[in-house]
């Protein structure tokens, strides 16, 4: 990893040594956002809210992003040091979304979920993932929690948002993606919740977060991580 002054990793531990690039720019078009929420569009209802006329450029930008040799990756950081990294993975024919996260003293990196054809998730709930985007904390890719809240979407599975999760999804629609029925385009968005669907939350009695995600490595019937490990990433993660 960078030092704490660049929070942008050169490498991941456990992860691999491809050629992480940071791309920031890459989060000022609408066609980023389009592609990037494809998987959260999965039915041609909600493909045609948040598509539009723009159906064609968004999947041929999403195919221009994974024909690429380097790996765009985009870093939040969390408190403590801890942080959170969406990276594009552009293996040939094995291509896909990892949300990572990691801390510095730690020896490996956590797979939290992945967006491809074996697919995994949710690594995050509600809570977790506006807490991630609002914290404001410096050194990351962005500060704006707009750009935050849709760049950790995907990575969601909540069955219980709150009251105020469609407008603040709306919001971020609205800010970075240009969506024009945002209110509707967010109702429908947080109904589906992506390729793994809503998952209950529930809280151990050592203070874990955990989950029912039949995909899920945050669900300890999965035997995906070790409770140490579930800890961790509960105690990283905590709003």
């Amino acid at each position: 990893m960078t030092n704490s002054a660049d929070l942008h990793p050169a490498r991941l531990p456990g992860y691999g040594d491809e050629p992480f690039t940071h791309r920031p720019e890459l989060l000022n078009g609408r066609l980023f956002w389009l592609a990037h929420l494809h998987n959260w569009a999965d039915s041609t209802d909600v493909e045609e809210v948040l598509y539009g006329a723009d159906y064609e450029a968004a999947g041929a930008f999403q195919r221009q992003l994974f024909a690429q040799a380097d790996w765009p990756t985009f870093t939040i950081p969390l408190r403590a040091g801890h942080r959170l990294h969406i990276v594009y993975r552009t293996f040939e024919e094995d291509e896909g979304v990892d949300y990572l996260l990691h801390h510095p003293d730690w020896d490996r990196a956590e797979l939290l979920a992945t967006e491809e054809g074996h697919f995994m998730g949710p690594g995050l709930s509600w809570p977790e993932l506006v807490a991630a985007a609002g914290n404001a904390l410096p050194g990351g890719t962005t500060t704006d929690p707009h750009a935050r809240l849709l760049l950790l979407l995907p990575a969601l599975g909540d069955d219980a948002p709150p009251n105020d999760a469609k407008d603040r999804l709306a919001a971020a629609l609205r800010a970075r993606a240009k969506a024009e029925a945002a209110d509707a385009l967010a109702a429908a968005l947080l109904e589906a919740q992506g390729l793994w669907g809503p998952a209950r939350w529930t809280t151990t009695e050592r203070g874990v977060r955990i989950n029912d995600g039949e995909y899920s490595v945050r669900n300890p019937a999965n035997s995906a991580l070790s409770s140490d490990r579930l800890a961790g990433v509960s105690a990283a993660l905590t709003p």
